[in-house]
C-alpha cells in the first residue's frame, strides 16, 4: 500500500483561559506505508476529554504536556488497514492514543484490539473505555459503596458521571446527581433510573437544593465539577463520609489560581475522606472493569448517551464545547467511515 495523506490537528499556541479554534490548527502529512513489524491504522472515531485541557498548558503535572506545532493525542478507535506484523491483521479494531489524526503507524505496542460484539466501536472510548473505567474505578475503589448508602454525582449525565451514577444503583445506593439542563436532568430520572437530579443552573442555593434530595446526608459524592459543587456536598456530607476527586471541570480553564472551599473544615469536624485518582494507576483493574461492564449492558442495567461531531476538521471545536456543556455524556469525533456500519 502507497503513502496516504492525513489530516491532524495541531496545538498552534496555548490557550488562555477557554480555548479558541484559533488555538488549534489542521495540517496535512504524508503517512509512509507500513514497514516490517508495523501496521497502518486508520482512525474512525476520537475522543476529546476534559483532561486534555490541562495538557495543553506549559506546566508539569501527571502528563506531560502538547507540544506545540505537533498533532495532539488522545484516545481513538480505528481499523487496520494494511499490516506488516503478525499481531494485527487488516480489518482488526484498535484502541489507540493517537487521536486527533485520520492515520498513523503502530508497532501494535501501543494498540489493544477491541471486540465489535461487546458493543459498538465508539463505545470503548466511553462507556467500555477510559471514562467508563474511571467511574467503575473511582466509586468502587474509593468510594466503597454499601447497599443503603446515598450518593451524589456532579456532572451526572456527561461520560464519566453517568456511569457512576448507574453503577452505585447497581450497588444498591440511592442516587442524585446535578446536570446542566432540564434534557439533561429527564434523562438521568427516566433512563438511567437514579432517584434524584438537580438542574444546578436553575438552583437558587445549590447546597439547600442538595439537602432536600440528602435530608439525613450524603455518604459518598462523587466529584467532578468542583468550585461551588464541592462547597454544597461538604455541607451535606454525613460523618465519615468519602468524596472521590475526579475532576475539577469547572477550574481547568481559570487564569488565576481559585479559592479553595471556605468550608473545608467540615472535613475534620466530620471526619471526611477526600481521595484523588487517576485511571491509569489503576490499569490492573482493566480486566474486572470489561467483566463488569460487559455483563451489565447485555442486562440492560446501563444506558448512556453520546453526541457525535462529524469531521477531523471540528475536532477543536467539540472539545471547546466540553466546557460550555454542550456534549450529553461522551463527546466523540467521527473521522472516517466504519465499514461494519
Amino acid at each position: 500500500m502507497a503513502e496516504v495523506l492525513s489530516r491532524e490537528i495541531r496545538l498552534k499556541k496555548r490557550p488562555a483561559g477557554i480555548p479558541d479554534e484559533s488555538d488549534f490548527e489542521v495540517a496535512e502529512v504524508r503517512v509512509p506505508e507500513p514497514g516490517q513489524g508495523e501496521a497502518l491504522v486508520r482512525n474512525i472515531y476520537m475522543s476529546v476529554d476534559p483532561y486534555m485541557r490541562g495538557r495543553m498548558n506549559d506546566a508539569p503535572s501527571y502528563v506531560p504536556p502538547f507540544e506545540l506545532s505537533k498533532p495532539l493525542e488522545g484516545g481513538c478507535v480505528g481499523q487496520v488497514v494494511a499490516s506488516k506484523t503478525g499481531a494485527l491483521q487488516v480489518g482488526d479494531y484498535v484502541l489507540g492514543m493517537k487521536g486527533w489524526r485520520e492515520f498513523y503507524l503502530s508497532d501494535g505496542g501501543d494498540l489493544a484490539k477491541v471486540d465489535p460484539r461487546l458493543g459498538p466501536i465508539q463505545a470503548y472510548l466511553g462507556i467500555l473505555g477510559m471514562p467508563g473505567m474511571t467511574a467503575h474505578v473511582g466509586l468502587l475503589e474509593m468510594g466503597r459503596p454499601k447497599p443503603g448508602e446515598t450518593v451524589f454525582v456532579s456532572a451526572a449525565s456527561g461520560a464519566v458521571g453517568s456511569v457512576a451514577c448507574q453503577i452505585a444503583k447497581i450497588k444498591g445506593c440511592r442516587v442524585v446527581g446535578s446536570a446542566g439542563s432540564d434534557d439533561k436532568v429527564s434523562w438521568l430520572l427516566d433512563t438511567a433510573k437514579i432517584d434524584g437530579a438537580i438542574n444546578y443552573k436553575r438552583a437558587e442555593n445549590l447546597s439547600a437544593e442538595i439537602g432536600k434530595l440528602f435530608p439525613d446526608g450524603i455518604d459518598i459524592y462523587y466529584e467532578n465539577v468542583g468550585g461551588k459543587h464541592l462547597d454544597a456536598a461538604l455541607d451535606n456530607m454525613k460523618p465519615f463520609g468519602r468524596i472521590v476527586l475526579c475532576g475539577m471541570i469547572s477550574q481547568y480553564n481559570a487564569t488565576r489560581r481559585e479559592p479553595g472551599p471556605s468550608n473545608l473544615f467540615l472535613a475534620i469536624t466530620k471526619r471526611l475522606t477526600l481521595q484523588g485518582f487517576i485511571v491509569s494507576d489503576h490499569m490492573d483493574k482493566r480486566a474486572q472493569f470489561l467483566a463488569d461492564m460487559g455483563n451489565w449492558i447485555r442486562e440492560g442495567r446501563i444506558k448512556w448517551k453520546e453526541t457525535i461531531v462529524e469531521g477531523i476538521e471540528n475536532a477543536p471545536k467539540a472539545f471547546i464545547g466540553l466546557f460550555k456543556g454542550e456534549n450529553f455524556g461522551k463527546m466523540l469525533v467521527k473521522i472516517g467511515p466504519d465499514p461494519a456500519v
